[in-house]
Order: C-alpha cells, then structure tokens, then sequence
C-alpha cells in the first residue's frame, strides 16, 4: 500500500508562513486527487484542502478548501515528484494542529476521508499568538 509522508511543520508566530510537503511512494500518485487534513488535540480530524488528479476539474474546480483557511493556504502538486504541498500564510493559533495528507479518487472522497494511503505520522505545527 502506498504511503504518504509528510514534512515542513514548525513552530511560527501568528501571521507567519509555512509551506508542507508530501511525498507519496509508488508510480499511481497522478492517478489520485490528493488532500491535506489536520488534527488538533482532543478533536477530530478534519478537512483542510484538496486538488484534482492531473489538473482534472470537478465541477469546474480544480481546488477546494475549507472555509476556515480559503484564502490562507493553498494546495499544489508536482507529478514528476510525487508530491503534494500545502503553502500557508497568515496563520493563526486555531491553526495548530497535526497536520496529514493523503489521497483518494476524487475530491469528494477526500472530504469524506475514504482514502486510498495508509494514514502517515503526520507533521505537527503550533502557531504561537
């Protein structure tokens, strides 16, 4: 099974950038839509970001983002690593969390979390105020 590994989380102050990558082994990661999730202590896991296959659009979207950082982050890929990033601006300490990624057929099934990788360790980052 594929995995996803991610890297690039720190400790920032608020209003800060950070920028995660992805890398995802194997020769299938074109064929995926991927996403990126995160974690915050005591919560559930939830949706931050997704980008279509090939630069596939969905609907007419190629990206989506959940509105609490729409307009923050933005989501990029490069096939010809197999990789996936997550570039963030402006961050915020309700921004600290476990950040993950991983991959799935379509971008709905991102938002749903049915996933094809297995989920990685994640990368932590904490936004100070």
């Amino acid at each position: 099974q594929a995995q996803a590994v991610e890297s690039g989380g720190g400790w920032v102050q608020a209003g800060g950038s950070l920028k995660l990558s992805c890398a995802v082994s194997g020769r299938t990661f074109r064929m995926y839509a991927m996403g990126w999730f995160r974690q915050a202590g005591g919560k559930e896991r939830e949706f931050v970001a997704a980008i279509s296959r090939d630069g596939v659009e969905f609907d007419g979207v190629e990206t989506i983002y959940a509105d609490s950082v729409k307009g923050r982050f933005t989501i990029s890929r490069d096939d010809t690593k197999n990789t996936a990033h997550l570039q963030m601006e402006n961050l915020k300490p309700e921004d600290t969390a476990v950040y993950y990624c991983n991959g799935a057929l379509s971008i709905p099934d991102l938002q749903t979390s049915s996933v094809m990788f297995g989920w990685g360790q994640g990368t932590v980052v904490t936004v100070s105020s």
